[in-house]
This record gives C-alpha cells, sequence and structure tokens, in this order.
C-alpha cells in the first residue's frame, strides 16, 4: 500500500435547507444523537464514503439524517478550517435548498435524534462553525434569489407574482415595490404570463 507524505483530511458535507412557513424564513436542523456535539443542533450531514461522489453524500446524509428525499441541493462554499472538528481535521462541502414547506414530513433518523425547522432569526449555538455556515448560506442564497430561478421551485404551476414577491421578500428580510419587483422579475425570463 502506498503511503502519503501528507497526511489525509476527511471530506464531508452538510446541508442547508431553507423553506418558508408563517411568513418567516426557516431553515432544517437535525439535533446531534453522537459525540461530537451531542445535544446540539446542527445541518444534516457527514461523511463521504470512499467510493462515493461528494453530491450523493449530501442527497444521501439528508436523507438518512431527516427523511427528506428528491431535494435539488446546490453547492455554494467549502469549510475546512484546523480545528472546525474536534475528531480529526475534517473539511466539509457545503450545499443549499429552497424547499416548500408543505408535504415536508420530517423523520430523525441515523444519528440524529431530531429534525426540526427553526426560525433562521431565532438560531443560535449551533454546533462548531454551523453558525458560519449559516451566515453564509443566508447571503448565499439571497443572491441566487437574484441572478437564478430558485424561488420558482416554492411555486406550483401557475401563481400570482405578488405570491412570488413575498418569498423573495421574506428571504431578502424587507419589503419590495411591486411595480418594480414585476418589470425586474418579467425582464428576466424566467415566467410565461398566463393572464
Amino acid at each position: 500500500m502506498y503511503e502519503y507524505e501528507h497526511p489525509h483530511p476527511a471530506v464531508t458535507t452538510d446541508a442547508v435547507v431553507f423553506t418558508i412557513q408563517d411568513e418567516q424564513l426557516k431553515v432544517l436542523l437535525i439535533q446531534r444523537g453522537k459525540e461530537p456535539f451531542k445535544g446540539q443542533w446542527a445541518f444534516p450531514g457527514g461523511f463521504v464514503d470512499i467510493d462515493e461522489d461528494i453530491d450523493v453524500c449530501a442527497t444521501r446524509e439528508l436523507a438518512e439524517e431527516t427523511g427528506l428525499n428528491a431535494i435539488a441541493l446546490h453547492q455554494f462554499r467549502t469549510f475546512g478550517k484546523p480545528g472546525r472538528d474536534p475528531r480529526e481535521r475534517i473539511i466539509t462541502v457545503a450545499y443549499l435548498a429552497l424547499v416548500p414547506y408543505e408535504g415536508r414530513q420530517l423523520v430523525a433518523g441515523d444519528d440524529a435524534s431530531a429534525a426540526e425547522w427553526h426560525s433562521v432569526n431565532a438560531v443560535d449555538n449551533l454546533a462548531g462553525d454551523h453558525g458560519e455556515i449559516l451566515e453564509y448560506a443566508v447571503a448565499d442564497l439571497r443572491e441566487r434569489l437574484e441572478t437564478t430561478e430558485i424561488a420558482l421551485g416554492m411555486m406550483s404551476d401557475e401563481f400570482r407574482l405578488l405570491e412570488l414577491q413575498k418569498i423573495y421578500e421574506v428571504v431578502l428580510g424587507e419589503t419590495l415595490e411591486p411595480e418594480a419587483f414585476r418589470d425586474w422579475v418579467l425582464s428576466k425570463s424566467w415566467l410565461e404570463q398566463t393572464g
């Protein structure tokens, strides 16, 4: 067996899944059932298997720990400060998603003792560096609203622009002028007007 001169860090994935419930931006957290950080809230995630694609790992860990399947995850940043995990040198690849709240039943599993939605504005004392990951995820989600169709995943096939505007307002944390929003979103050619 070949021995490398440099030690190899472990690689994990973490999934930051957002939804909107009661006009609040919420994030999916699991309560860790094992050390390290046993009992603390964290993002669903875990170690990449040696023969596993990173994207597949993120999807698998999310399903194992929360019961959520068929979620469109978007890779947004890698976190790798030394000491971020007390077990060993661990680098995590973070993903995010924005999903409708309705019809999403959470089932804690694997090493998660609970899985719940938490208001982004009320989250504190997350495990390890997950507070920092959340800050980056919120900023990335807001940027994606401006540059991608991510918010359309929250909508049914037909909807009113005011419904879409509400999604933007909750995520951005600000009130938008309806006519300006209408002009902006229609300029993106993401939508087909139905009348």
